[in-house]
Formats: C-alpha cells, structure tokens, sequence
C-alpha cells in the first residue's frame, strides 16, 4: 500500500511539474517577411520603389575634380598673368515619381558643394528643387536658357531662378511657357526691381524632323521693358552633332545680354565610343552693356576645342582650351581652360 501510494503521488506531482513546465514555455515568433527593395521601370531606369509605398525613388549624383588655369595679360601690373586654381564640386541628386488620378507627380531636388583650392570649403547649397505634375513645373530651377551647344565654348544663357510654367510634349513638338521671378538677377544696376514685380516671362517651341532638332525661345522682363529671342538648331552629321545657334537682345535683361547680336557654332565628333571632340566658336556683336537700352560698339569673339573621354563606366574625364578676344581698346586675347575628373553615379 505503501508503494503504490508512493507510485501515484510520483505520478500526480511529475504531471504537475510537467503541466507547469508547458505553461512556461517560450514559444519563438514567426519572422516577418523581409520586403525587398523592388525595381521600378515605370520613368526610366535607375528607381526603385520606396519600402511600403507606390512611390519611386532615384538618387544620383558626383563628385568632381578640377584643375583651371588662365592666362590673362590684361591684369593689374605686378600681378602674374597666369593662374591656377583646383577644385572640387559635390553634386546629390533626388527625384521621386508615383501615378495618381491627376496625372505623374513628380519632386525633385538636389544639393551642391565646392571645395575651393585655399582649403575652404563652402557649404552646401540649393542647386534645384521643383515639382511635376504632368506638364506642371514649379519650384526652384534652370530655365530654357540655361541648354547652349555642346562643348565648353558658347555663353548662350543661363537663369536659376524661381518659376512656374506648363509644357506640353507631342512625339514630335514641344512647346512651354514659364513665368519667372526676377528680383535677385541685378544688383541694382543697370536695371533696378525696387517698386516693381520683378516678373519675365518666357517661352520656347521645339520640333524635331529626322535628324534635326529645331529650338526658338523667347524671354521678356517685364522690370527692364526689354527682352532676347535665341534659335538653336542641332542635327546629326557624319560621325557627330553640328549645332548652331544666335540671339538677338533689345537691352539689358534677366535672359541674355552680354551683346546686342551673337552666333556660335559647335561639332561634337565622336571619334571612337569614348573619345569625344568639341569645337567651337562664338562671336558677338555689340558687346556689352552701356546702359539700360544701349550696348557698346565693341565686337568679341571667342574659340576652343574641348575633349571628352569616358575612362571606364561612371568615371569620366574633360579636358578644354579656350581663347578669347576683343576689339575693345586695352584689351588682349585671354587663355583659359581646365582639366576634369568625374565619377558620376
């Protein structure tokens, strides 16, 4: 009796032990599932959708190093005519696109730094930030006169201003208007936008036939009362792209006017499938301002060439000569160029 007592109290507390041992038992939770990122080809290549979201992502960029030189005779005297100068530029790029009801939204925005050659850094600053709505644009950005001609030669304009402004595209056919915010293009002379809006407003028609790209652009500022109308046709020919291109300016204003009339031309040849060479030339009538409404009677023209070579993928270098000239009084024929090391990304 004894025994069989011990026996089935044994039992009765191992079951306890083993009853509360289960309760206590840690059971391990099922991982989540990992979401990967996923490619996105919907606007090109190089997005992916962000984690959770319809939205796609793309970021880009580079870091450049550039060494300039001059060679310029009409300094102050006791100054050396020839100077260098090394830098080095970092460029980050991002851009976000998803569909919706109204259409493709699209943002983008990018940030740029130079390291100057006297060890100081500046820091970094805007480059561009705008967003899309189908043909929509508005934001912070370059404008239609900031494209020239391939090369490094041609001076044809450039704005980074504040902008708003539709583009409808065909297959074929583009046309844009953009209004402008001008306040910050002078410093007070020769136009001064103190009591005005400081508006300009600008457009541009382009068409391609073939091998050839037509472009004409047009811009007026509202605060100088004077505007510049610029044509620019490029087309394929042999082994590279002629481009030729010319505006006319009526006075001071944001869009061009370095010269009452000029004209450039430039040739991209493309000598191998990573050797790329760039003539060109540029010459202006009228150059430079006198006043509000008046140029000089000045003429200037300037050449160069320019070498592009793709060292391996995402790394490229530059090299440009340029000379340029006046018929202004006191003035001599100025050297200047540099070289360039890119990896982009």
């Amino acid at each position: 009796m004894n025994i069989k007592s011990l026996l089935l109290g044994s039992a009765a507390a191992l079951a306890v032990v083993s009853g509360a041992q289960a309760a206590d038992a840690i059971v391990a939770a099922e991982p989540e599932p990992m979401e990967y990122v996923r490619v996105c080809d919907a606007f090109g290549t190089g997005y992916f959708y962000i984690p959770g979201t319809e939205t796609c992502l793309k970021i880009s960029g580079y870091v450049r190093a550039q060494l300039d030189w001059q060679n310029d005779p009409n300094v102050p005297a006791g100054t050396d005519e020839f100077s260098m100068d090394a830098r080095t530029r970092g460029y980050l790029a991002i851009e976000a696109k998803n569909d919706s009801e109204i259409g493709t939204i699209g943002s983008y925005f990018a940030f740029k730094s130079w390291g100057n050659g006297d060890y100081s850094n500046s820091a970094f600053e805007l480059d561009e930030a705008y967003i899309t709505v189908g043909g929509f644009k508005v934001g912070y950005m370059y404008n239609y006169w900031d494209s020239g001609l391939n090369g490094e030669t041609d001076d044809l304009g450039s704005n980074l201003i504040n902008s708003i402004g539709y583009e409808y595209a065909a297959d074929a056919f583009k046309v844009g208007v953009f209004v402008d915010e001008l306040t910050d293009t002078y410093s007070g002379w020769p136009v001064s936008y103190a009591g005005t809006d400081g508006v300009g407003i600008e457009g541009q028609v382009s068409a391609t036939f073939g091998p050839v790209t037509a472009y004409l652009l047009g811009g007026y500022d509202f605060a100088a009362d004077n505007g510049a109308i610029r044509g620019i046709v490029e087309a394929e020919v042999g082994p590279g792209t002629l481009g030729v291109a010319a505006i006319w300016s009526s006075g001071a204003n944001a869009y061009y006017d370095l010269a009452e009339w000029t004209v450039a031309a430039s040739y991209a040849a493309k000598l191998t499938d990573k050797l790329t060479l760039t003539p060109g030339v540029q010459y202006w009538w009228n150059y430079g301002l006198i006043g509000v409404d008046n140029f000089s009677g000045d003429d200037a023209w300037k050449a160069g060439v320019t070498l592009d070579y793709a060292i391996a993928s995402g790394l490229a270098a530059k090299v440009s000569v340029q000379y340029s000239d006046s018929n202004a009084a006191g003035v001599d024929g100025v050297w200047d160029g540099f070289f360039r090391l890119q990896r982009s990304f």
